[in-house]
């Protein structure tokens, strides 16, 4: 995340005695719900793997499902809007909070594109590497060898989703696009035929709360985080607006494909907060 977000410090957490029931009564059935659900994943993959290979036809549907759940569990509505697109391709997505992954899986079956650190991470970490996320390095040396795994997941008829704003927000706007990893969709190898797909997280927050409710950023700790989200008397919603795939060959860079997709978020974005 970002160390600051202009001059804005997050809000602090404060959890009073009833926050902390309401913590335990959504905390201990979320928890059994996501690591029962690793635990099933991963039971199944074995069987799986072996006969499959890179194809995952049963377990992204667990995967679905778990996140369906543990956002009924929290009480956030989800509300999905749009088609997702067929055939061949990625999507890339506005990052506002972890409960982007939870959103995002429970509304299409896709693989998350994430930094090599994040697969260390405890508990993310496990859950990441389970659900098929694809790790890479930011090392100019490495470049052709990530081209090289995009593209045999992306034949694998795998939907890849990242980031590209690098850093999670307040939820209520959106950086600019980084292009760098556009360029490995540019590959004469994968971009015949192959789509993008922008996605628009809007979140809307709990009555009288602040709008920042849901927004991840700055120097925030990701257990209080949690807490907040787990002791709050009531949840709003996220919406997830797919928007129409554009076809890589139709723009002659990264750059201008980055720019693309990241203005249609960016339009998604403030035409829903000020509607």
């Amino acid at each position: 995340m970002s160390t600051t977000w202009h001059d804005s410090a997050p809000p602090p957490v404060r959890i009073g005695a009833l926050g902390w029931l309401r913590v335990a009564a959504r905390g201990l059935p979320m928890a059994v719900l996501v690591f029962g659900g690793l635990l099933v994943l991963l039971a199944v993959r074995l069987v799986e793997r072996p006969l499959c290979g890179l194809a995952r036809p049963v377990t992204p549907h667990i995967t679905r499902l778990v996140c369906r759940g543990a956002l009924a569990i929290l009480g956030l509505r989800l509300r999905v809007e749009g088609r997702v697109m067929e055939g061949r391709g990625a999507v890339v997505a506005n990052h506002a909070s972890w409960l982007d992954i939870f959103a995002l899986n429970a509304s299409d079956t896709v693989y998350f594109i994430a930094k090599s650190e994040v697969a260390d991470w405890p508990g993310i970490g496990w859950l990441a590497r389970a659900t098929g996320t694809v790790f890479i390095r930011r090392d100019p040396r490495q470049a052709a060898a990530q081209r090289d795994l995009l593209r045999d997941r992306l034949l694998a008829e795998h939907r890849l989703l990242f980031f590209p704003e690098g850093t999670s927000t307040d939820g209520l706007r959106v950086l600019p696009f980084k292009s760098t990893l556009f360029g490995a969709f540019f590959d004469h190898h994968m971009s015949i035929g192959l789509q993008l797909q922008a996605v628009t997280l809007v979140y809307t927050a709990p009555p009288g709360a602040d709008l920042r409710f849901y927004g991840w950023w700055g120097d925030m700790d990701f257990g209080a985080h949690l807490l907040k989200c787990l002791a709050a008397p009531r949840h709003g919603a996220v919406r997830v607006i797919y928007h129409p795939a554009v076809r890589v060959a139709d723009f002659t860079s990264r750059k201008a494909l980055a720019e693309h997709l990241g203005e249609t978020v960016r339009s998604s974005l403030n035409q829903s907060l000020t509607t």
